[in-house]
């Protein structure tokens, strides 16, 4: 099945239909206690599940294609078409009773984002976003990005604990953090990947970096900026794809000069 921009538009207006569904239940369950733990101390709730069979279901009955969730799987990421569904971005935030959680939806063409959805319940912010712009907000069309410095920029950064091992050590995430700080010290650290990426589409960030992986965190918010006019890579400075395992995203002027603080602190496997 293939889909022009008419058919994204007709496709996101039936998914912003069903995340309104997903609102009731999402806000009823704030500060659900953890259902099933995961490594690194992660985990998800029961309205974590709820939602995602709630949503998964009413998607492929109106659209007729299937759903990649973050708790159940589904269809490859790199399939023709494929809706991919984080139904609690920010589950620790949920859990603990903050308002930094998001529903976060993404149709992906041959692995590219071409629809985003974030949904943020508790403050009443609905974002979409087809391919071409324009960002959405509550239905209603915003400016593209203009320009901007790092200086005078909010910065949103992943969480991380400084002893962590991996691909991006916890020393080489610090090491990133102190060097950006050098040149704005308005770092923010939101624990919601999806809501950061939105509000680097929605100017209300300058920028953010993701060492994270998990493509149903980045899909929604990476369509938003692209269609924002912003920019994001990976942090080596290759386009964003579901595999490229961590993410830059800024608007336009801001972004070349995270990527240059980035490549200037060095090699992970340095840390």
């Amino acid at each position: 099945m293939r889909v022009d921009s008419t058919d994204l538009d007709a496709l996101v207006a039936e998914a912003s239909a069903i995340l309104d569904a997903a609102v009731e239940p999402f806000i009823a369950g704030h500060r659900a206690d953890s259902a099933v733990p995961k490594k690194g101390g992660d985990f998800a709730t029961r309205v974590d599940l709820a939602i995602e069979h709630q949503v998964v279901d009413a998607l492929v009955s109106a659209t007729g294609i299937e759903v990649h969730g973050e708790e159940f799987g589904g269809p490859a990421i790199d399939s023709s078409l494929v809706w991919v569904l984080d139904p609690i971005d920010g589950t620790v935030n949920y859990a603990a009773g903050s308002p930094l959680a998001a529903i976060l939806l993404a149709l992906l063409r041959d692995g590219e984002p071409v629809a985003g959805l974030t949904w943020v319940p508790f403050t009443g912010q609905r974002y979409t976003a087809v391919a071409g712009g324009p960002l959405m907000k509550n239905g209603a069309p915003q400016p593209p990005l203009e320009s901007s410095d790092l200086a005078v920029s909010i910065v949103g950064i992943g969480t991380f604990n400084a002893d962590w091992r991996g691909r991006f050590p916890g020393r080489y995430r610090l090491a990133v953090l102190e060097n950006l700080s050098r040149v704005s010290s308005r770092l923010r650290m939101h624990g919601a990947t999806g809501i950061d990426l939105a509000y680097v589409a929605d100017g209300i960030l300058g920028g953010a970096i993701s060492f994270g992986d998990h493509v149903w965190d980045h899909a929604a918010g990476v369509a938003l900026v692209r269609a924002a006019g912003g920019v994001v890579t990976n942090l080596a400075g290759e386009p964003w794809t579901p595999d490229a395992g961590s993410a830059v995203a800024a608007a336009p002027g801001v972004h070349a000069e995270m990527l240059e603080i980035v490549r200037s602190t060095g090699k992970p496997e340095d840390y």
